[in-house]
């Protein structure tokens, strides 16, 4: 083969290799995902790297910074690719200011958080909320509510809960004890005891569907293909509530559900009643934005929400969704448009984008 041949080879290789793009958007996004080296430096480096773009066809990939360097390679003195990425050492970074938060009697101020890491409180502050999609504050804030329903769920009496997860006044809690847990704390302790939860099973085109609602308004609708494991989920996420099942007054609710599930352009305009974490709720309302026969992708939700990092963390809000369709966490899909995990199923993912995209 000619040289020419060969090197017009290298280069169509290249650029045809979709890590290219990444490369030339020097996308911080892929570092770690890969490596590539130049064969007339002798260097690899991250694909964020700020060095002048080499040509295509000097261009080669590896997985990983150690096959560069078996195959040869040095690590680049500009972007460092066998050190941790500036990424990864914020990433390090925050995890120890929440382990931090986790193991304090009380909650660490900003000033502390940040003193160990040599960055200012505000150049943390920003790091942190990038990285973990909260604030410090709302991070402690849902810890502390975490270990109270830790502790109620361990049966400590309400004031005992309160103080050992560190709040300082038991007003403070009961400022948001609502929202975080739905209900009072003393019925939450004792597993929704006197907390009236109506629901009732229907069946849509997409299997069984399960709706309830309590006194704040709609707090579950769930697909499945068993409508007894509907009802045990439910039983489970109250186990001495009262559920009772819904007259005809609620089956009417219900209809109106499925009435959105096979027609969406009905639209569906209910009360609900959001549980969540300060950055689940964020994810959530951002989710209730998306039009009908819309999608975007789980990094489009991190943006929107002003904490572009946090992709992983809106997976993870998306998969917490107990609401299908009221919160349509189904419009969400990978970058390249692909469908991604969903709780209720990919098909039923499927069949409800398809039926929003033709309404």
């Amino acid at each position: 083969m000619k040289t020419a041949d060969k090197i017009a080879e290298q280069a169509a290789a290249t650029l045809s290799d979709p890590r290219w793009a990444a490369l030339q958007a020097r996308d911080a996004g892929a570092d770690g995902s890969f490596f590539y080296s130049v064969r007339t430096t002798g260097v690899y480096c991250r694909p964020s790297c700020a060095a002048r773009p080499a040509r295509p066809e000097n261009v080669a990939f590896h997985d990983s910074a150690a096959a560069a360097e078996r195959a040869g390679f040095r690590p680049c003195k500009r972007c460092k690719p066998d050190q941790l990425s500036l990424q990864e050492q914020h990433a390090a970074m925050v995890t120890a200011a929440c382990r931090l938060i986790e193991n304090a009697e009380t909650a660490p101020t900003l000033e502390q958080l940040a003193k160990p890491t040599g960055l200012s409180p505000f150049h943390f502050h920003r790091i942190f909320k990038a990285i973990a999609g909260v604030t410090p504050k709302q991070y402690a804030a849902a810890h502390r509510a975490s270990r109270v329903r830790s502790e109620l769920g361990r049966g400590s009496s309400v004031t005992e809960a309160i103080f050992d997860a560190g709040y300082n006044a038991s007003s403070r809690f009961y400022e948001s004890s609502n929202q975080l847990l739905g209900m009072t704390p003393s019925s939450y302790r004792a597993g929704g005891v006197d907390h009236d939860i109506r629901f009732a099973i229907g069946e849509c085109s997409l299997g069984a569907i399960l709706v309830a609602q309590s006194q704040r308004g709609v707090c579950a609708i769930l697909f499945g293909d068993d409508p007894d494991t509907l009802a045990r989920d439910l039983q489970d996420r109250f186990p001495r509530a009262n559920l009772i099942g819904g007259d005809r007054a609620f089956e009417q609710l219900v209809a109106t559900v499925v009435g959105f599930v096979e027609a969406p352009a009905l639209g569906l305009d209910l009360p609900l009643d959001v549980r969540g974490t300060a950055f689940q709720q964020r994810v959530w309302r951002a989710l209730r934005d998306i039009p009908a026969g819309a999608t975007v992708s789980y990094s489009e939700i991190a943006q929107r929400i002003g904490s572009p990092r946090a992709v992983r963390a809106v997976a993870g809000a998306c998969a917490a969704n107990m609401l299908a369709v009221a919160i349509p966490c189904h419009r969400v899909v990978r970058n390249d448009g692909g469908l991604s995990g969903y709780r209720w199923g990919v098909e039923r993912k499927r069949t409800l984008l398809a039926r929003e995209a033709k309404a």
